[in-house]
């Protein structure tokens, strides 16, 4: 018996919203996997996943898949904090569709914590809900890291001194929803990074290019802030997916009421970094997956992870990480500020 198909327009984008929420899932139980296979080091994820002693391991193709997703988030991440350094400011990061990420409190737990000045996750109500949540347990990592926190909007919301949980629903014209939602947590004289993973490709091209635009214009010489901070911006999503194996996975996609709007304008590698470039931003670049799996992680790391577990799919792997990309840009706010941003990116590594 097939499914009830929902018939107004309201039950329609609720269904969707929960396919794309559902994403989510699938990302965090990956993570969970990876780290339980000693592919990642995360004493986080398991607060963000119900009953995770219980959920079961991701294939080696998933768990490679997410270890080069998450070492070159982090590479880029750190390396502009690292960045900010000289210049003696502290950072801001916003995590746009955050969902199960644990990256701030991976930070607060390391070297980099005394350079966040503030972050800032937004994503869907019903997923800020779940998260302030697990935040709020007592007896989770999460708590004891972050300290002391309040709630607000009904719980949809927290914040602490530098952590602030919004909701909101990207689609929606930011200038309508930030303004309220950022307050004088956001100051436009940081330099700030944007993160996006697997977010712009769910959304119209037109809604993203919005999204994007907002940030360049608040980042931007004004009276109040005549000398911004530099904005940068990483995107990591699918892309190119016109070919043969693309389609297959847009098929797969599409059985679960998942569709992805924002990939369209994006059938190469190629025309990934115009995204920031049209905007105005200084400079931008993209990398495959599979580009930086060969040739931006040390020889020692890929020995390493190959020694966890057998790989068998080599072929399979290579196609699915093809069609993933990192894309980051910068944007300085005049060109005696470029310097030491336009040196931020990933670098090859020497493989013997």
């Amino acid at each position: 018996m097939h499914p009830l198909v929902p018939t107004n327009r309201s039950e329609r984008v609720h269904d969707v919203d929960a396919a794309i929420r559902q994403t989510d899932s699938d990302a965090a139980l990956a993570r969970l996997s990876a780290v339980r296979k000693g592919y990642l080091n995360d004493r986080f994820i398991s607060s963000l996943v119900p009953r995770a002693q219980l959920q079961p391991l991701r294939p080696p193709l998933i768990n490679t898949g997410t270890y080069v997703r998450s070492e070159a988030i982090d590479r880029l991440v750190e390396q502009w904090l690292e960045l900010s350094k000289p210049e003696g400011q502290l950072c801001q990061i916003v995590s746009l569709g955050a969902g199960s990420d644990t990256r701030f409190w991976r930070l607060m737990d390391g070297p980099w914590k005394d350079q966040i000045g503030a972050y800032f996750e937004l994503d869907f109500p019903d997923v800020t809900l779940k998260k302030a949540m697990a935040i709020r347990n007592p007896r989770s990592w999460l708590s004891t890291t972050l300290g002391h926190s309040e709630l607000d909007l009904g719980g949809q919301a927290l914040h602490s001194s530098r952590y602030h949980l919004l909701p909101c629903d990207l689609r929606n014209p930011p200038a309508d929803i930030f303004p309220g939602l950022f307050k004088e947590y956001l100051s436009p004289a940081l330099p700030t990074l944007l993160l996006f993973e697997c977010v712009l490709v769910y959304m119209s091209p037109e809604a993203s290019s919005t999204l994007i635009q907002w940030f360049v214009d608040f980042f931007s010489p004004s009276t109040h802030t005549p000398s911004p901070g530099t904005l940068g911006c990483t995107v990591y999503e699918m892309f190119g997916l016109e070919d043969a194996f693309g389609q297959v996975m847009m098929n797969n996609l599409r059985a679960r009421n998942v569709s992805l709007p924002g990939a369209k304008p994006y059938p190469s590698l190629e025309s990934l970094p115009a995204r920031f470039l049209r905007p105005g931003f200084t400079s931008a670049k993209a990398l495959t997956l599979r580009n930086i799996r060969s040739n931006y992680i040390e020889l020692s790391e890929l020995e390493r992870i190959s020694s966890l577990e057998m790989l068998d799919e080599v072929e399979e792997l290579n196609l699915v990480l093809e069609h993933y990309a990192i894309t980051w840009g910068m944007k300085a706010s005049s060109a005696t500020t470029v310097s030491p941003w336009i040196e931020w990116g990933l670098r090859p590594v020497k493989q013997a």
